[in-house]
């Protein structure tokens, strides 16, 4: 009975996870991809778009990579409840699935966390310039740009942080498949509950 509790406390905090990482990186890739701002400067119009930092657009990509396989997994995580316990296919089915969502999770996790390591380096030199280059910072004269461009991150930083979560999450689920009763977890008795 208490194994059965644990098993629902840990199918929905991988569901809230998911749900989490999904909304925080579509907020994310939303904020940063609309966000543009147009200044005039002696009648000449300059306008500012995410794509004028490499890093930002390659945050918008990821974050909507994210936020699109979050919403996948968190649809696998609802219809496999919805069935039960799925555990039909046997061990290595399970196993199977486990080391796929593993190694998925942990590639999202690097990805967002690369992407937003880029993007904060390039906020930063946005915001304060770079004085040895002589290049100067831009936030100063677009100021709804860097404000919205700081939204976007802030809530990519919480989706970076949701990623690791869910990586750490998922490595649970599958070596927890390698503990316990061997000999069930071979004939394919335990292994449905362990992972879904």
């Amino acid at each position: 009975m208490a194994s059965a509790v644990a098993e629902r406390k840990v199918r929905v905090a991988e569901l809230a996870l998911r749900a989490l990482l999904c909304a925080l990186s579509a907020l994310a890739a939303a904020l940063v991809a609309t966000d543009s701002q147009t200044k005039t400067f002696f009648s000449l119009q300059k306008k500012a778009t995410f794509r004028d930092m490499k890093a930002m657009v390659v945050l918008v990509i990821v974050t909507g990579v994210a936020a699109g396989y979050s919403l996948l997994q968190a649809l696998r995580c609802c219809a496999a409840a919805a069935k039960g316990r799925a555990g039909a296919g046997g061990a290595l089915t399970s196993r199977a699935l486990a080391w796929c969502v593993f190694s998925c999770d942990q590639a999202l996790a690097y990805a967002v966390l690369a992407a937003l390591a880029a993007a904060l380096q390039a906020s930063v030199i946005a915001k304060r310039g770079q004085p040895e280059l002589q290049w100067m910072g831009i936030c100063s004269m677009y100021g709804a740009f860097c404000r919205q461009a700081g939204g976007g991150i802030a809530s990519a930083v919480a989706a970076g942080v949701a990623a690791a979560l869910q990586a750490f999450l998922s490595a649970f689920n599958l070596f927890r498949l390698y503990g316990g009763d061997k000999s069930a977890a071979r004939n394919g008795a335990g292994a449905g509950a362990a992972t879904w």
